[in-house]
């Protein structure tokens, strides 16, 4: 008996994971006679209420002609609350020793995100020594991710070429799977590979995180902003306002801190009222610090403007309005800096 969980919220890496883990638990079996994959559709059934009853049933059953079943029940980020995963935590205590279980804590289609896994259900998972896949893992453990798989890469991927594949990536890991299938197809297995090499292959640079456009901006670092904004236009396919509002939430978590009695990150965060991490929230105080009263001011006015001018103030289309306000922004930082 194996009980998997895979975490992540990017639908192709997800994907993958559950492919690579069904792979190595059906081995040499019968795929078709082994596996079970259940999805929301399946939970909601014709009376559109949540159940995971059929994936407790599935659980359940023997195996036919195989000795063992592959249980994968798909989309349980729907089961958020914590009576909705009772059942499943009473099937940790009974599983069958002839099924592994694949529990995938994905978005449902009704979630903008990824909610946390009950606790109840957590300590069950723990205390059955489930394994954990983080198929989508952010910050450094993203980086980790990938510097893990261009290591382990089926080509030999040199120092540039690695660089290469990661600025272009960008936030769309999901991607790498299908340039080393290209690569393999058209060098070979093993072939040592420089940046050179596989730059024909990486297609359009894909998007960035909006920390790396404000990472940039703060730097005063102006082509490298603009680098990163266009990332997030042309890959990222973002909204002029969506990126005004992640600018706009930036500055505003440095604007509250201006002033207010606060000495290091912790005291800040607990001024912004955030949880979680205490990064973002030195980063907004060292912004406020560095800027200053008078800067901060000429920020918020340039984004204001540029609001107004998103909303028809002017006859400029919206990604110019972005781009010149992206600029101006970086100006300012490097100004500070100076």
């Amino acid at each position: 008996m194996a009980v998997i969980v895979i975490k992540g919220d990017d639908d192709t890496l997800v994907g993958q994971a559950i492919q690579a883990t069904v792979n190595e638990l059906v081995g040499d079996g019968d795929r078709t006679l082994m596996v079970e994959e259940l999805t929301e559709a399946v939970y909601l059934g014709e009376t559109n209420e949540a159940s995971l009853a059929a994936l407790i049933n599935a659980a359940q059953t023997l195996p036919f002609l195989t000795g063992r079943r592959v249980v994968v029940g798909r989309n349980l980020g729907l089961f958020s609350k914590q009576a909705g995963v009772e059942p499943l935590v009473q099937l940790l205590d009974n599983l069958p020793d002839t099924t592994d279980l694949v529990l995938v804590w994905e978005k449902a289609s009704s979630s903008q995100r990824l909610p946390a896994v009950p606790k109840t259900l957590q300590a069950a998972l723990q205390s059955v020594g489930a394994e954990t896949v983080d198929a989508a893992p952010s910050g450094r453990g993203r980086k980790a991710f990938l510097d893990e798989r261009l290591a382990t890469a089926p080509v030999r991927l040199d120092g540039s070429a690695r660089k290469a594949i990661a600025d272009r990536l960008g936030d769309d890991l999901g991607r790498l799977a299908s340039i080393f299938e290209t690569l393999v197809s058209t060098f070979g297995v093993d072939t040592p590979l420089s940046a050179d090499d596989v730059a024909p292959f990486l297609g359009t640079a894909a998007d960035v995180p909006p920390w790396e456009l404000t990472d940039a901006i703060d730097s005063g670092d102006v082509a490298l902003a603009l680098e990163k904004l266009d990332r997030m236009v042309v890959g990222g396919e973002r909204h002029p306002l969506q990126t005004l509002a992640t600018l706009h939430n930036h500055y505003q978590r440095a604007l509250k801190l201006d002033g207010a009695p606060v000495l290091d990150e912790r005291s800040a965060a607990a001024y912004l009222g955030m949880t979680g991490s205490t990064f973002p929230a030195k980063k907004a105080l060292s912004l406020s610090k560095r800027l200053g009263p008078q800067r901060l001011a000429r920020a918020v006015g340039l984004l204001a403007q540029s609001d107004l001018d998103l909303r028809g103030a002017t006859g400029i289309d919206g990604n110019t309005v972005v781009t010149i306000l992206v600029a101006r922004l970086a100006h300012l930082s490097r100004s500070a800096a100076r």
